[in-house]
């Protein structure tokens, strides 16, 4: 697999961004002299290994446009529709962009479809949909299924809660529009990667409290889910170590709260992992890699959906860094970890 520096920084455009360790960083230990890459799962090191050389991408927001600006955006698949709509977010917020994927009001005599609102990755400061297309018009094939998106605002520009709003906005309209996309407002499921799992398990905590939209169940894939990771929170030295690191997660959740990550500003509701009540969620799946620099955040925010009566399922990858499924998708670890995260969402949608 050829992860070469520009097609390395392209994955951004996909919501997946590379911050690489500088193998000095890892200290003295003769474990960890050998590197990172070699602690990982055979079919992902040369991946981890070329991402680990191109050198990382050393956020800072002056850094940002220009790397923005490289993320790559792939024409939409033929055959399965996307229509773009704006959707009003609320009084002091600009309208937001929302991408509808395989809606059909045409279905005549059909049963209505589950649908899943998908917010995208990239650490709160990098990302987009359109960069997602082709993966979310396999995503709806794949389940015979309608999929919104949520071009949400980034971070620096827009703080907590603007993002939050957005996503909920999408989320609201898509359960208002139901008879008009075909979709069957029983089974709406939420979804994100990495950031967007942020926006995923809040959009499932928001849900809850304003009792407006009901959602079915909350796929949580590699979700970022507490600022205090590698900032108050410091990790083993093989975890977070390629694509997503410590100093990475710092800046993201920097960016996004307005106020220094780990900080005693930040406000509780704007961190899935602060959050006190996760009681009276819909069921969840999260899936993570054990190299991830999350997996530690995601385990124990299982083990709090589990003790607050929450069904869950924990999926941990051994030796898998963040979102290696992505980066190598033909991975036996990654074939069998999408297999998984697809099988629980039919379930969720069928009942089974």
């Amino acid at each position: 697999m050829d992860l070469s520096r520009r097609r390395f920084s392209a994955l951004v455009g996909g919501a997946f961004v590379a911050a690489a360790v500088p193998l000095g960083a890892f200290g003295q230990s003769s474990r960890q002299a050998v590197g990172p890459a070699e602690y990982l799962d055979p079919e992902l090191r040369a991946a981890a290994r070329q991402i680990l050389a191109s050198g990382g991408l050393n956020l800072s927001d002056t850094a940002l446009p220009e790397i923005r600006r490289g993320a790559a955006v792939e024409a939409p698949l033929a055959g399965i529709p996307v229509a773009e709509r704006r959707v009003s977010v609320g009084q002091g917020h600009p309208d937001v962009l929302v991408f509808v994927v395989n809606a059909d009001a045409g279905r005549a005599g059909q049963r209505a479809r589950p649908a899943i609102l998908h917010t995208h990755g990239g650490g709160h400061v990098l990302g987009s949909v359109r960069g997602e297309l082709r993966f979310l018009q396999q995503l709806a094939r794949e389940l015979d299924c309608v999929v919104v998106s949520v071009e949400y605002r980034l971070a620096p520009e827009t703080r907590y809660t603007g993002s939050v709003e957005d996503t909920y906005a999408g989320l609201r309209w898509m359960h208002g529009a139901a008879e008009e996309l075909g979709i069957d407002r029983a089974r709406i499921a939420v979804m994100g990667e990495s950031a967007g799992g942020t926006h995923a398990a809040l959009l499932a905590i928001a849900a809850r409290d304003r009792g407006e939209v009901p959602v079915c169940f909350q796929c949580l894939v590699y979700p970022m889910l507490d600022d205090r990771t590698g900032s108050t929170r410091q990790v083993p030295p093989w975890i977070g170590a390629v694509l997503w690191d410590p100093a990475a997660n710092r800046y993201g959740w920097s960016a996004f709260l307005g106020t220094p990550a780990g900080g005693p500003g930040v406000p509780a509701a704007a961190v899935p992992a602060r959050v006190e009540n996760l009681a009276g969620l819909p069921p969840a799946w999260i899936g993570v890699g054990g190299a991830d620099l999350f997996v530690q955040e995601d385990i124990a925010y299982a083990e709090r959906l589990t003790a607050a009566g929450v069904p869950t399922e924990l999926l941990v990858v051994p030796r898998a860094f963040h979102a290696f499924d992505r980066i190598v998708p033909e991975a036996e670890v990654s074939l069998r970890f999408t297999e998984a995260k697809m099988a629980a969402l039919r379930r969720a949608f069928t009942g089974a």
